[in-house]
């Protein structure tokens, strides 16, 4: 399936792995590169150094195009953002803040910008700052989420802007990959689908909760806080809405938090740490290779719209 974004990055099939902190790492990332698809590494808050050496992991593992995921909030995201323009990744998406001040040094680096939005304004105000293309991430989405849903903003997105529109939030399958095409998307990304990947480093316990949750199993804290996340319930999510429904400070919530993403995908602790998965956790059902993932999806989108 040729779309503007598949041209854009040199790929297969318009399917962008998320680049999710402390999941998004090599192996996954060149799996998804070497199936057809776009793999990404999530820089998070990890050290420059540390991206340096990522990137050249996926160097050896695949010389299929590959990007990184820059979290703008980052204290490293100067150095970061650096590393990738001396690396020479094909693609930066970028979230949690504006990336107008590293544009030039990348563009000039020969790597397309892609932003992560999560309104109208911020895509064409990207759009004017030269971004190659946006990804419009819907509050359906795992993690850190904004307050429309993909449904409704995608299709504003892509009214609003020349360049090309990636949908993300609540896609895992083939019929949400094809709305999102008719909607007017010409690539999706996904996060949660591939944290259950075979590939994926993540810990049993971690994909064995995701395998299992139902569809009303992914709760958002951190609305009182102005950082709303969305992630599966448990003794963690209890306990913050507990503290933020009783008006605890913002570093109370901040301590409950510390730390509980490493311990769920590292250690395995889906009580206490912090299970980020999407609304769609409900539809992943299995644990398959990136390649099994990724041509299920478009072979059952192939379909759909064949029909249409």
């Amino acid at each position: 399936m040729n779309t503007r974004v598949t041209e854009l990055l040199g790929i297969q099939y318009p399917i962008i792995q998320g680049g999710m902190a402390w999941v998004a790492e090599h192996h996954l990332a060149a799996a998804v590169s070497e199936a057809g698809g776009f793999g990404l590494l999530g820089a998070a808050s990890a050290p420059a150094d540390v991206i340096r050496q990522e990137i050249r992991k996926v160097k050896e593992l695949t010389d299929k195009p590959f990007g990184v995921n820059v979290m703008l909030l980052s204290p490293y995201a100067e150095e970061v953002a650096h590393v990738v323009a001396e690396e020479g990744v094909k693609a930066v998406t970028t979230g949690a803040g504006n990336p107008e001040k590293y544009m030039e040094m990348w563009k000039n680096a020969g790597i397309k910008v892609i932003p992560v939005v999560a309104s109208v304004a911020l895509a064409k105000r990207m759009e004017r700052c030269g971004a190659d293309a946006v990804v419009a991430e819907g509050m359906e989405s795992g993690g850190h989420i904004g307050s429309l849903t993909t449904m409704a903003l995608v299709p504003q997105v892509v009214d609003a802007v020349d360049i090309p529109v990636i949908a993300a939030g609540g896609i895992g399958d083939g019929r949400g990959f094809a709305a999102a095409m008719m909607l007017g998307a010409e690539a999706v990304q996904m996060g949660t689908r591939f944290v259950a990947a075979e590939e994926s480093i993540v810990h049993q316990n971690y994909k064995d909760r995701i395998i299992k949750a139902k569809d009303i199993d992914s709760q958002v804290t951190g609305m009182s806080t102005g950082h709303p996340v969305r992630s599966l319930r448990n003794q963690m999510t209890r306990e913050y809405l507990r503290l933020e429904k009783e008006g605890a400070p913002f570093e109370e919530l901040e301590m409950l938090t510390l730390g509980s993403l490493r311990k769920a995908v590292q250690e395995g602790d889906v009580v206490n740490g912090t299970v980020m998965a999407g609304q769609i956790a409900g539809l992943v059902k299995k644990q398959q290779s990136c390649r099994a993932i990724i041509e299920e999806i478009m072979e059952e989108a192939d379909k759909l719209l064949g029909r249409r």
